[in-house]
């Protein structure tokens, strides 16, 4: 099964910042603009995505708490500590006290998402 679901929804959540970074990049409309003759396909992430990127984890959102996939995730590096941190922290409890489940925890039972 594919559901299309905007990983901006969690990401503003406890990361709002990484969403207003990301307004500056250029469109997709932008790169084919410039390109000329291509195509765009959208593709799914399968929920076990090992490449490390940001909607990599949509499955598994207790992975952005380690620092290490934080650190390989290219998003997170100009955030501030303490915006990080806030963030973090509020991710933390939010997956132990299963607030997180409530809007999105069906994602779980999807083997793959259009993260789009």
């Amino acid at each position: 099964m594919r559901i299309a679901a905007h990983n901006n929804a969690n990401t503003e959540s406890y990361f709002p910042e990484i969403v207003g970074l990301n307004r500056g990049y250029p469109r997709v409309a932008d790169f084919v603009r410039h390109l000329g003759d291509c195509r765009v396909e959208r593709i799914s992430i399968p929920h076990d995505c090992a490449d490390g990127f940001l909607a990599a984890y949509w499955r598994r959102p207790d992975a952005y708490l380690d620092p290490d996939v934080r650190a390989a995730i290219s998003a997170f590096a100009p955030l501030e500590e303490d915006v990080l941190a806030r963030g973090v922290a509020r991710l933390e409890g939010d997956l132990e006290a299963r607030v997180w489940e409530e809007p999105v925890g069906h994602i779980r039972q999807l083997e793959s998402l259009d993260v789009f």
